[in-house]
């Protein structure tokens, strides 16, 4: 691990400790404008994601506007969470990839307003594909959990890479890791 990219553990103003945050996990290119993970789109998710131990985590408290039915956060955004936590298991290694397969099992009907836990980690790694795991489980009491997934995820073609610092030069250095 690229350790002058990691922060720290510190102690907060209460004595807690705080986990050590990877900034490679995290966007930080002039573009931000990913649903999940991207800090300049105003309706997104802005998840911030950092590692404990061999896991890739970001917490999420869900209000209204994501919302299926009255009270419950849409599966949609449940999927997105794991398929951003999941990814990560590949950025963590220094690659950005995209998905090629997620399954998700739905186990509960997660609450809005609560806080929730995405933890990830990777089962497999090759050169060519990643597999990884994950669930979602309520941040103040771990033992409920309310979706899980598996996902693979494939390198992003070079043409891709191309094409898109062609259309938005803000992602210059993006792919580089």
């Amino acid at each position: 691990m690229n350790t002058d990219r990691q922060s720290e553990t510190q102690d907060t103003t209460d004595g807690a400790r705080t986990a050590a945050v990877d900034e490679r996990l995290n966007d930080t290119s002039a573009y931000q404008r990913c649903f999940g993970c991207g800090m300049r789109n105003s309706i997104g998710l802005r998840l911030v994601f950092r590692r404990e131990g061999e896991e890739i985590v970001t917490e999420f408290t869900p209000g209204a506007q994501f919302q299926g039915f009255p009270g419950v956060v849409h599966g949609g955004i449940l999927s997105t969470l794991l398929d951003e936590a999941l990814s990560r298991t590949a950025t963590a290694e220094g690659r950005w990839m995209m998905t090629g397969r997620l399954e998700v099992r739905y186990r509960a009907a997660a609450p809005i307003g609560r806080t929730l836990r995405v933890t990830a980690r990777t089962i497999s790694s090759r050169s060519r594909m990643i597999h990884a795991q994950g669930e979602i489980r309520l941040a103040s009491d771990p033992q409920i959990v309310f979706a899980e997934a598996e996902g693979t995820f494939l390198p992003i073609p070079r043409s891709y890479q191309q094409r898109a610092i062609e259309e938005h030069p803000e992602l210059e250095g993006f792919f580089a890791m």
